[in-house]
């Protein structure tokens, strides 16, 4: 079914296979290497086929944001899930312990009240810690304990430290996430305190998995971007193995009639809004400003004719492949084939 590029209905979300596989080949190697599991966090691409790819090379699982993101990956064959949001309502809960009656299934808690409508419900349950942002988690250490105390056997503590994945310099990224592990480290002690083991520390990212390895007390990764490194991510001093970028969106030109600037088919339902704007990666010499849902423009002096194509590189590639029902998958010039995103839409 292979066919030209150029062929390929646009806008379109589009994967280089190659470089997908290249990067999550030198994410395993580098946690191999240094005795870190790895679980990929699939909110960043809701995809059965990927996780696959990750698990085969030798992430312990995946981890999930939604319940529903866990249900429909499941339905594809994945068998060990981490939620990474707590599961609260009744209708949520029932839920839980169906898919925890068909893999093995972990899930975060911050709250005994939640502990105690999940006593026996299946899942492996996680004391999700916060780190500042006050999103979810409890705000203490003296909390976590207690928290940890009244679930009993926890599978372990989860700590990620989001907002300090996108600081751009390297060397102020460091210093953020040593004073936040430096708090987890308090968090762990007064959890061994009261008598409880924690097997397992899970968290960091893309911008902060080489830094949390290196202070040595995260023993599983929940990485993410690190399969297309999006604009965002682009934008900062990584360290650990270089990544490429493997994720675009194709669009095409639909008119050229002012000066200096062609209209293209890709506007605000094309990719996510939320960090600026996409990069122009081929086809055109200029910059993206968004026109509108359907459109956007693209400005410069050598720009390219009617129904010419453009790439561009997403701002960032979680939300903006929700925005679309399937992957085209690309080697140069010709579309392979196509992968499906499995948990599109998959909120609740």
């Amino acid at each position: 079914m292979a066919f030209p590029r150029d062929d390929l209905p646009t806008p379109a979300l589009v994967l280089d296979v190659a470089a997908l596989d290249r990067n999550i080949v030198a994410m395993a190697s580098f946690a191999a290497e240094r005795g870190v599991a790895l679980r990929p966090h699939a909110k960043t691409h809701k995809s059965a086929e990927i996780a696959r790819r990750q698990i085969a090379a030798g992430a312990v699982g995946i981890c999930c944001a939604k319940l529903a993101e866990a249900e429909a990956l499941a339905a594809e064959g994945i068998g060990d899930i981490h939620l990474t949001s707590p599961v609260v309502t009744p209708g949520g809960i029932a839920r839980l312990r169906a898919l925890a009656g068909r893999i093995k299934l972990s899930v975060v808690v911050d709250h005994p009240d939640n502990a105690r409508a999940l006593a026996g419900c299946g899942a492996t349950l996680f004391v999700d810690v916060d780190p500042g942002v006050h999103r979810t988690g409890v705000i203490s250490p003296k909390a976590a304990a207690g928290l940890a105390k009244a679930i009993g056997a926890i599978g372990g503590v989860q700590f990620y430290c989001g907002s300090e994945q996108h600081i751009q310099s390297a060397t102020d990224r460091h210093a953020a996430l040593a004073a936040k592990t430096e708090y987890l480290r308090n968090v762990l002690d007064a959890i061994r305190a009261a008598g409880i083991d924690v097997p397992v520390v899970t968290g960091g990212g893309t911008g902060s998995f080489a830094i949390d390895a290196e202070l040595g007390v995260l023993t599983e990764l929940q990485v993410g971007s690190y399969i297309f490194l999006d604009r965002e991510y682009g934008d900062c001093e990584l360290r650990g193995p270089a990544f490429e970028p493997s994720l675009f969106v194709d669009a095409s030109v639909i008119s050229a009639n002012t000066p200096d600037m062609v209209t293209i088919d890709a506007g605000l339902k094309a990719f996510a809004t939320d960090s600026g704007v996409p990069v122009i990666t081929a086809g055109a010499d200029g910059h993206f400003v968004f026109m509108g849902d359907e459109q956007g423009a693209v400005m410069g002096k050598e720009l390219p004719a009617l129904a010419a194509r453009i790439t561009l590189m997403p701002p960032h590639c979680d939300p903006t492949v929700n925005l679309y029902d399937r992957y085209a998958l690309v080697e140069g010039d010709t579309v392979t084939g196509f992968w499906p995103v499995t948990a599109r839409g998959r909120s609740t």
